[in-house]
């Protein structure tokens, strides 16, 4: 220690000295139910084996315990409260984002008024004057702002603010990580307890009849009607008046209030819908039948009064009588039947079953067994609760209104449970059974866990008993369906008999009503009857006898008695039970005894020594009985003499049944004998002793026991496990006991060791035992955890035999060759056992045969192989002393090390697959072998010895091996491998605490070394290390293993605490080594820190790896040094700060793995671009979340709104290459390390650090900072009635369970302590399929609860609200550190745009008023620091930090608003003084006004205009600069500002009108014509607008009239041939675009200062617009312009030589015109109508129209319901109306106060010539200024007449701009008319019939349906108004007139088309129809015909006159008739088709 600093020393003791011992064994007192234990008897003289079974059950517990888990004023958060309250200790966290929701109701909805819709039209910028700015009361200033100080001052101030409460430790407010990687966690085994299932309380409260004449007796028990069995024990019940109890009082002597309880505690293991609870009802026996003495009951009513009084009262004298005469014989009486299924409902039980699975940790996560496989129970009982039947289970008061009659045939269990099923079905037995009125009330409830004056079975009391309650409660015990799987801690030793049936048919007459006397005797007199009954209601705790109901005049009664008795402890074969057949008389004769007596029987309670049960079939002796007969069996009793006479000639005749409830008697024939064995060689016996059947002499003693050890494992599973803690410590006895026998000594310990491996093997094999998470078998962790001991050595052998020779002092272990073979022996035991489980001690010769050449070849054997250790000379300890130890005793430790190591075969597999079992009895035996030698203060090198040392190496390489092997075999082994691996490690992990620590070092390294060599599976490997190592360091000692730690030159070595200063972590000369060889894993630190350096290798090879899996071993990685983290930050043995620093001076290499995985981080700030706040959305394909740092990052790092592809890489610092990306939460965990070794560790040496690095290393640090401050970005509050689906959702998912665990208090802290402090025991048996106690029912409550309380929500956001701030602050602080490092350097430019990006990527999240206050004292102190460098290097950052200030300044929040008002001023102020670039931040600060008002939702004016005012009250305080222009320009400036704050105030009041709104924008945007960079962001407004409402055409046109903006200036700064030549170049792609080119005299010249200095402003913003703009054609479905846009596109990309660019471009063309082959006519292009607004109401827009672009196939009805509810809204719906028609309107016939709305459908309408270059589809839809409707009339005012009076208006509207534009609507500046005179409408319809026609005949491919429909309206025979009739109005005579006759001519010519088109169509549809449809052809064609024929005359006529030549006319008819263009109808009609 001498070398060591003296701080070093301190911290050294502090974190637990190394010297100490950390294991301490412990004895705590077992739990007890009941007050005093259950115990035998006194004053009686035990056997062996009950002396050893009540010894275990009342020792103590033996517990091994960590030393420090103690001193709990350390432990803050040791309480299970403690995250709960640590909650409070924080300060709650502002959030504008929060303020703003609860402070901002929505917009009240009822009708708005349009009143602002005049000004519209006003055009230019509104003046400000409207808003004087002076007029408001500007916020407080800050006070120091404008005083002069020197940077550095303001550098410390800030320092020191920021340091002031800080949370100190980080790992408190991040979430514990996801648990499904704490494989550290050892869950503590549950304590073995007595099972108890599901505890139902019932408590009788009254009964009665219709009439009460006499005393009845209810005894009430559960039945289970699916199983058929009773499954619990009677109880009994008296609720009985005084007066009837009264009736009684001579029967019964003495009453115990035990007797005296009306309510009972049943218990159910398993629940299910078919358990009734019976109650059945006895009165006193009297004469006559059940239904004689039950008549009175079913036909009189005590109400009734009168007669039935008189008849009560008789009856009531009568019964007293019979009561005085017959009082102690019952008779059966009633019946009835309670169904529990309500209880355990049906949805409940089927969460119940898999609750029981999950409760007693039912499958491992190997084999997810069904649930119906797996429904046993084990481990724990079921609590109601748990298993949701609580809140089925309320208190119910359960109310019986009849009862059955009890039927005498018919009492046998066999027929109440036909009975039971019957009423199951049917739920009434009525018919078959008469039932008898009366009432039973009962109140069922959940029995609460603790009951006030409660017995036990036994009749103890429990805790708590008050004495004074005079009435106490009952357990009644339970006789589960199927194996319960616990074993015994508590003495019980009960016997259950039960009288089944009796047959005296054949016997003499006086045999009627029988009764059966019970007794339980120690001899034959008549006075040994033991009084051991338990008593029944109302009366002494316990008879000598009891007498069996009575039924009347039955010679063959059933019986349902159930005779409980306590067994004595020391049974004896004088033990039997009597049996005396009564006849009794119920009338009363004169002399006549009550009882004559038919008979006896009797049954012994031992047979060969051992308790029998079952069922029997006894005769019964007709006299009485002779001397000794107990002595024999009564079927088997030898010749008597005289004989005894027999009924029934000695048959059985007497039916019985007897069963046995005892933790005494294993009723098992294996484990009897072994156990028999056992003691026979403790104690002193006389040979031969009788086993069972067999007598063993002592020479085959040592034969048999090794028989009976081997035969052990085949007992049947359920007495194994239930006798399991005494079978384990004989066997453990046995194996170190040196035992004499016959003079011989025999060694049992091999025989001992393979049983256990084989019970080990059964109990983790078995499907119905639950598992831990960690695989292992519950019941022999609590064995080991709890009830293990070292065996006690006797120290007296028995020297039986005549030998008094001393045993040979060598004892041996049998060599391998016989292990083999005795593995196979048990092995074949086992599978003998499980084909047949009854199998019984007796086996063949043959079996006989093999053990026995085994046992010879053992005794050959015995001197060769090894031998054991114990040979006279080898002392244990190469002590000073050198004296021989006494050799005869043997360690348990060193003996199952032994025999672990020359294990074969099977038995060393099962070994080592089970190793935790071996390694945990190791390690508890080796620390009670220390705490009993005292060797506690010895050094620990020589506390074992070294064969023992060489075992245990041997041991942990053979596991190592075992490991691999398993690995390196197919899939299914690596969770057996998983588990191994856990055990080694846990085992070294407590070899840590008890040997040698360099010796265990050398263990892990070659482990670590074994299993590299051996496995080739990269990601498997990593995996079994680190969690290997996991488990390791999370050792108590973790620190003090690895901080002083030896020297480099031997790693790794005893940690002999010396070390150098130099190499000790504070390193005091930085000149020695270099810093930076901290900040990374260098050979040395791997020496010197061992753990820490074997962790930190393999996460730099996790991270580092790629291939299959490898994403779940770098989760694994970046998890194991997370919680190592977090535990060292919540240790409170490192809360001082200079402990710490210590602390994170060892972690600083992670710095280093982390900056070299930069690449492979999730990048937050692209997924956030798609949901964070304040962000703008890019388009989809940029946005795969999973990129690694892409240009993403780039784009929001540049507060890019459109996130255009800039071009040049942003992030410098990375090489490319295709990296494995971890997922977010990796990333996080990996993040939250690295900001804790940033706040704990000395500020000074990282500023060392940085200031050496080099500037590629800094851009990483920067850009690691970028991504931690998107990675800890607040994501709010979850209001509550979000919170419950979307808890739903994610409640299987990761991030759920950490909520949770941080509701439950859980966290890294609880976790943390958990970790440290494992004797709390929250974690029951965890079974793995659970995964973690995610649905572990415990937890069930605090997790099915999915609705957060308000509390726990608000917790929670407080929680995440500090961990928000407090990241970045440590980021903040990081900055100052690379500021100050750096300012020193030359880099700082660079540093400077990094350091910028950080801080404002920091503001645009969502951040505490805490965190703002610092970071804009930062940004001040950089701005007073760098100004200069700022406004001239980093124009963009500048931008951004501009639009980031401003956003704040809206802030609701007076202080974030104080401090950012400050900041923008003093940004001002500087950039004014630095090189007067003040028009530079002026145009800054109005675009970024100007996109912030267009885009950000929640932006509030008030608040702006508000720090307005500040800034101007700034400026006009500012005395400095009152000499100068700047307070003019600043007032300037801001009332600009204002100007643009009202143009947005008028936007909120449109929201909701998106039509108007743009209009609006297109005005504002409008209005900027002179200042290109506003108006370009107002046109990216727009497009924002336009996106998020789907209408990506026009969005994508704001882009390219941005991007013609662009051009135009750029071609005016620069004069280069491939860039487009302004706006005339776009006119392809628009015809609107030429709005843009910048001709007006008011055009400002790009030069002037700040004008164009936006990033669009360059070739790349031009390209990225351009981009932008494509993608958006590209989803709005316009294929064509894409292509357009990229002909502008590829000459620059060609000239900047982008080819990677240029691939992308040309395959996005690709994908375009593939489209439009594709998709061709499938696209839907807009729909257009008409709206035209009328009256006065509208101000403005009174008789303008517009045509509306809306989306394809939009119907007339919905835009009409949508502007119709909307105006509704604004001037309520009674004013508004629309126009049904499409005539004009008038006017004069309008109510002027209402609002009119006509719509009408149009359609793009071209002249002739327009129609050649139009041919596409697309084309037709595509730059459209003219549309078209058409309106019937006649000249009367009807719309519609007659043919030859319909005439028809065709309206054309010519519009100011061409569709698509950067709006929706357009109005319209020109209407033309032109009227169609009736034959002119028929031209039309006729051409338009024609043409359908063709277009149905040509149809490809052909489609018959269409073909038929146009043929029908043609040529069908009953088409109104068809062809034929139009023919007959118009053809049937030449026109008078003759300006008509070319109109007669053209009509004639169309006809002629008309039918020839029609011949065509029939012979098509001719081929095209099927054989079904010829009749329908037949009649097509003869319609066709007809009609040929009608119209022939009429088309052949012609008109001579238009031959001849009369010019003038026709010229005039030419030019009408070129008017009524007809092409029209054609173009519409091809569209249609």
């Amino acid at each position: 220690m001498t070398h060591l600093n003296n701080l070093d020393v301190e911290l050294a003791r502090e974190l637990g000295d190394f010297t100490e011992d950390t294991l301490d064994v412990v004895f705590t007192p077992k739990e007890c139910r009941t007050l005093q234990p259950s115990l035998p008897e006194e004053g009686v003289e035990l056997d062996p084996h009950v002396k050893d079974c009540v010894q275990t059950y009342i020792r103590e517990w033996l517990i091994l315990n960590q030393k420090h888990q103690g001193n709990s004023e350390i432990c803050r958060f040791k309480k299970v409260g403690s995250r709960k309250d640590f909650h409070k200790t924080l300060q709650k966290q502002t959030f504008e984002s929060e303020t703003l929701e609860c402070s901002e109701p929505r917009a009240q909805a009822g009708p708005r008024h349009l009143n602002v819709l005049c000004d519209v039209s006003g055009k230019g910028p509104l003046t400000a004057c409207d808003f004087s700015l002076r007029s408001l009361q500007p916020d407080q200033r800050l006070e120091n702002l404008l005083q002069h100080v020197s940077a550095e001052d303001f550098e410390k101030q800030n320092e020191e603010a920021r340091r002031t409460n800080r949370q100190a430790e980080l790992f408190a407010l991040y979430p514990s990580v996801d648990e499904e990687d704490a494989v550290e966690i050892r869950p503590v085994p549950e304590c073995p307890k007595e099972h108890l299932g599901n505890r139902i309380w019932v408590k009788l409260l009254t009964l009665k009849f219709e009439i009460e004449i006499e005393p009845l007796f209810a005894s009430i028990a559960l039945y289970d009607v699916k199983e058929r069995k009773k499954i619990s024990e009677n109880f009994h019940c008296d609720l009985n008046s005084d007066q009837f109890k009264g009736f009684l009082r001579a029967h019964t002597p003495s009453v115990a209030p035990s007797s005296q309880a009306r309510s009972a505690v049943f218990s159910v293991t398993y629940p299910s819908s078919d358990i009734y609870l019976v109650v059945k009802i006895e009165k006193v026996l009297q004469q006559g039948e059940i239904g004689d003495c039950a008549e009175p009951y079913m036909v009189i009513k005590e109400s009734d009064g009168g007669k039935s009084k008189d008849k009560i009262e008789k009856l009531k004298l009568q019964a007293e009588s019979f009561c005085q005469r017959l009082g102690k014989y019952r008779m059966p009486f009633a019946w009835a039947p309670i169904s529990l299924a309500s209880f355990f409902s049906v949805s409940t039980l089927e969460r119940e079953v898999a609750d029981a699975e999950s409760m007693v940790g039912r499958s491992s996560v190997g084999e997810r067994r069904s649930l119906s496989q797996s429904r046993r129970l084990s481990e724990r009982a079921l609590s109601l609760e748990e298993n949701g039947i609580g809140s089925n289970f309320k208190t119910t008061t359960m109310t019986i209104n009849s009862f059955f009659k009890q039927e005498g045939d018919r009492l046998s269990d066999e027929d109440l449970f036909k009975f039971l099923a019957d009423y199951k079905r049917s739920s009434s037995l009525q018919r078959r059974v008469k039932s008898i009125p009366g009432l039973l009330r009962l109140e069922i409830s959940l029995a609460p866990e603790i009951i006030n004056c409660c017995l036990t079975p036994e009749l103890l009391p429990v805790k708590p008993f008050s004495e004074n309650r005079t009435r106490p409660h009952k357990e009644i015990l339970e006789f589960p369906i199927r194996e319960v799987y616990v074993p015994h801690t508590v003495y019980r030793n009960l016997l259950y008999v039960y009288p089944q049936r009796l047959n005296f048919t054949n016997k003499l007459a006086s045999a009627r009503n029988i009764t059966i006397k019970i007794q339980f005797m120690c001899g034959e007199d008549p006075s040994n009857a033991m009084p051991v009954i338990f008593g029944k209601s109302n009366g002494p705790e316990f008879l000598q006898e009891v007498y069996t109901a009575v039924t009347y005049h039955n010679k063959s009664p059933d019986f349902y008695e159930e005779v409980k008795i306590k067994l004595p402890a020391k049974l004896t074969v004088n033990h039997h039970l009597l049996f005396t057949f009564y006849h009794i008389s119920c009338q009363q004769k004169q002399g006549a005894s009550i009882e004559s007596l038919l008979g006896y029987s009797w049954l012994p309670i031992l047979l060969n020594e051992r308790l029998q049960t079952g069922s029997y079939c006894l005769p019964v002796a007709l006299e009485k009985l002779p001397p000794n007969y107990s002595m024999h069996s009564a079927e088997k009793v030898p010749l008597q003499n005289p004989p005894i006479k027999w009924a029934e000639g000695h048959k059985g005749v007497f039916n019985i049944e007897v069963q046995a409830v005892s933790s005494v008697h294993t009723q098992d024939n294996h484990l009897e004998k072994f156990f028999t064995l056992c003691h026979s060689l403790e104690s002193q016996v006389t040979f031969p002793i009788r086993v069972l059947d067999q007598k063993i002499s002592e020479t085959t003693l040592e034969h048999e026991l090794k028989l009976s050890i081997i035969w052990l494992n085949s007992s049947r599973l359920e007495p194994l496990v239930l006798f399991l803690h005494l079978v384990l410590d004989k066997l453990f006895q046995l194996s170190v006991q040196p035992m004499v026998i016959a003079g011989q000594t025999a060694n049992f310990s091999q025989f001992a060791f393979e049983s256990v491996v084989a019970i080990a093997n059964s109990l983790h094999n078995s499907k119905d035992l639950s598992k831990d998470q960690h695989g292992r078998n519950c019941l022999l962790a609590s064995y080991v955890h709890y009830v293990f001991r070292l065996p006690e050595l006797q120290k007296d052998l028995p020297k039986s035999g005549g030998s008094t020779a001393l045993p040979d002092p060598r004892y041996h272990t049998y060599g391998r060759t016989s292990a083999a073979a005795v593995s196979s022996k048990l092995l074949q035991a086992r599978v003998m056992s499980s084909s047949n489980p009854d199998l019984a001690g007796t086996h063949s010769a043959a079996d006989d045969e093999e053990v026995k050449s085994i046992m010879s070849s053992k005794i050959a054997d015995r001197n060769c192989n090894r031998m054991s250790y114990y040979s006279s000379g080898n002392n244990d300890v190469p002590s000073a002393t050198g004296a021989p130890r006494p050799t005869s005793k043997k360690h348990f430790h060193e003996e199952l090390a032994l025999q672990m190591v020359v294990s074969t075969g099977m038995v060393r597999e099962t070994v080592f697959k089970y190793a935790w079992f071996f390694f945990e009895l190791l390690v508890k035996s080796m620390a009670q072998y220390v705490h009993n030698m005292d060797k506690q203060d010895n050094f620990r090198r020589t506390r074992f010895s070294d064969r023992f040392k060489d075992d245990i190496t041997t041991i942990v390489n053979v596991v190592t091996s075992e490991i691999a092997a398993l690995l390196v075999k197919p899939q299914k082994e690596t969770e057996q491998a998983e588990k191994i691996n856990i055990s080694l490690a846990f085992f070294l992990y407590d070899l840590l605490s008890l040997m040698d620590r360099s010796f265990v070092f050398n263990l892990i390294k070659h482990y670590c070394n074994q299993l590299s060599a051996k496995l080739n599976n990269l990601s498997t490997l990593i995996s079994m290390r680190l969690e290997f190592l996991r488990i390791l360091c999370s050792h108590e000692h973790y620190l003090n293993l690895n901080l002083f730690f030896m020297s480099a030159d031997t790693a790794p070595a005893s940690p002999c605490p010396s070390i150098s200063s130099q190499n000790s972590s504070s390193c005091s000369s930085f000149q020695d080594q270099k810093i930076a060889n901290m900040f990374d894993l260098t050979p040395e630190f791997r020496q010197q820190h061992f753990l820490t350096g074997l962790l930190f290798t393999e996460l730099a090879a996790a991270l580092d790896a790629e291939g299959e899996g490898i994403s779940k071993v770098q989760r694994k990685a970046v998890s194991a040094i997370h919680s190592l983290l977090s535990s060292h930050d919540l240790d409170p043995r490192c809360v001082k700060p200079e402990v710490k620093v210590k602390v994170a001076a060892l972690y600083l290499p992670l710095v280093g793995i982390i900056l070299d995985a930069l690449p492979q981080l999730y990048d937050f700030t692209a997924a956030d671009a798609r949901g964070g706040k304040n962000r703008s959305s890019g388009s989809d394909e940029e946005q795969d979340g999973t990129s690694g740092i892409n240009q993403n990052v780039a784009l929001a790092i540049a507060g890019n709104h459109f996130n255009l592809k800039i071009n040049g890489p942003m992030l410098s610092s990375l090489p490319y290459k295709q990296y494995n990306v971890l997922n977010a939460d990796t990333t996080r965990n990996l993040m939250i390390c690295f900001l804790w070794i940033m706040k704990n560790a000395d500020q000074s040496l990282i500023r060392k650090w940085i200031a050496d690095l080099p500037s590629m290393q800094l851009n990483r640090i920067l850009d690691l900072l970028f991504i931690c401050v998107s990675c800890f970005e607040y994501k709010g509050r979850p209001s509550s009635d979000k919170v419950s689906t979307q808890v739903l959702q994610k409640s299987r998912d990761v991030k759920a369970r950490l909520e949770e665990a941080l509701l439950r208090g859980e966290g890294a802290r609880g976790e943390m302590m958990r970790r440290r402090f494992p004797g709390n025991d929250r974690f029951p048996c965890l079974s793995e399929n659970l995964r973690w106690k995610k649905e572990q029912t415990q937890w069930r409550q605090a997790n099915e609860k999915l609705d957060k309380t308000k509390a726990e929500l608000d917790q929670e956001a407080l929680i995440s609200g500090n961990l928000a701030t407090e990241a970045n602050l440590i980021i903040l602080d990081m900055m100052e550190n690379i500021i100050q490092a750096s300012s020193a350097l030359d880099c700082k430019d660079s540093l400077l745009g990094g350091v910028l990006r950080v801080l404002v990527n920091s503001l645009s999240c969502d951040q505490s008023t805490t965190y703002l206050t610092h970071c804009f004292a930062t940004l001040r102190a950089l701005i007073a620091k760098f100004g200069d460098l700022l406004f001239e290097e980093e124009v963009e950052q500048c931008a951004d930090l501009c639009q980031r200030v401003l956003h704040h300044c809206s802030s609701s929040m007076d202080i974030t608003r104080s401090q950012a008002c400050a900041t923008l001023y003093l940004l001002m102020r500087f950039s004014f003084g630095a090189t007067s670039n003040f028009a530079r931040v002026k145009m800054q600060v109005t675009m970024s006004l100007a996109s912030l008002v267009g885009k950000a939702q929640d932006f509030n004016e008030e608040h702006l205009r508000k720090s307005l005012r500040t800034i101007l009250a700034y400026a006009e305080e500012d005395k400095a600069m009152q000499t100068t222009p700047f307070p003019t320009q600043v007032e300037e400036l801001l009332c600009n500002l204002n100007s643009i704050l009202y143009d947005t105030v008028k936007m909120r009041e449109f929201q909701e009108d998106p039509e108007m709104l743009m209009d609006l924008m297109y005005r504002i945007a409008k209005s900027y014509q002179t200042s290109p960079d506003l108006r370009l962001t107002w046109l990216q407004n727009m497009a924002e607008k336009h996106s998020k409402k789907k209408c990506y055409t026009e969005a994508a046109m704001c882009l390219v009239h941005a991007a013609a903006l662009v051009a135009e200036y750029l071609s005016m700064l620069e004069d280069h041939s491939y860039l487009p030549v302004g706006s005339v170049s776009f006119q392809n792609i628009s015809s609107n675009v030429l709005e843009e080119s910048a001709v007006s005299e008011d055009t400002l010249s790009p030069d002037e200062d700040g004008v164009c200095s936006g990033r669009y402003f360059t070739e790349s913003g031009l390209v990225g617009l351009l981009e932008q703009a494509a993608e958006l054609f590209s989803t709005g479905g316009l294929y064509e312009t894409v292509n357009e846009v990229y002909k502008l596109v590829i000459p620059i990309l060609e000239a900047h030589r982008d080819f990677r660019k240029l691939t992308s471009t040309h395959d996005k063309l690709q994908k375009a015109f593939d489209s439009i082959i594709s998709k061709g006519h499938k696209r839907m292009f807009g729909t257009y109508f008409r709206v035209g607004f009328y009256g006065s109401k509208f101000g403005d827009l009174d008789e303008q129209e517009f045509v509306y672009k809306e989306p394809a196939i939009t119907k007339l009805p919905e835009i009409s319901h949508r502007l119709e509810g909307f105006y509704s809204q604004c001037f309520g719906a009674e004013s508004v109306e629309v126009i049904k028609d499409s005539a004009p309107v008038d006017k004069t016939k309008l109510d002027p106060n209402k609002a009119y709305i006509q719509i009408t459908f149009v359609e793009p309408y071209f002249d002739e010539y327009e129609m050649k270059d139009r041919v596409t589809y697309f084309e037709k839809n595509f730059n459209l200024r003219r549309f078209m409707y058409t309106t019937p009339f006649t000249l009367e005012g009807r719309p519609r007449g007659e043919l030859h009076e319909q005439y028809r208006r065709n309206t054309v509207l010519t519009t100011m701009h061409a569709f698509p534009y950067i709006k929706t609507r357009i109005s319209v500046i020109q209407k033309e008319e032109f009227v169609l005179t009736p034959i002119e409408v028929a031209i039309e319809d006729m051409k338009k019939k024609t043409l359908q026609l063709a277009v149905a005949i040509h149809q490809e491919p052909p489609d018959a349906k269409m073909l038929q429909m146009v043929l029908q309206g043609s040529v069908g025979a009953t088409v109104n108004q068809g062809p034929l009739e139009v023919a007959q109005v118009f053809l049937a005579e030449i026109p008078a007139d003759p300006k008509l006759y070319r109109h007669h001519n053209k009509l004639r010519l169309c006809f002629k088309e008309f039918i020839m088109r029609c011949g065509e169509a029939v012979e098509k549809n001719k081929r095209l129809i099927t054989a079904d449809q010829r009749e329908y052809q037949q009649e097509l064609k003869k319609n066709y015909n007809k009609l040929k024929e009608n119209l022939r005359p009429m088309m052949e006529r012609k008109i001579p006159d238009l031959y001849k030549p009369i010019f003038r006319v026709e010229s005039q008819k030419r030019d009408s008739f070129h008017r009524s263009s007809f092409r029209k109808c054609e173009t519409q009609l091809s569209q249609g088709s």
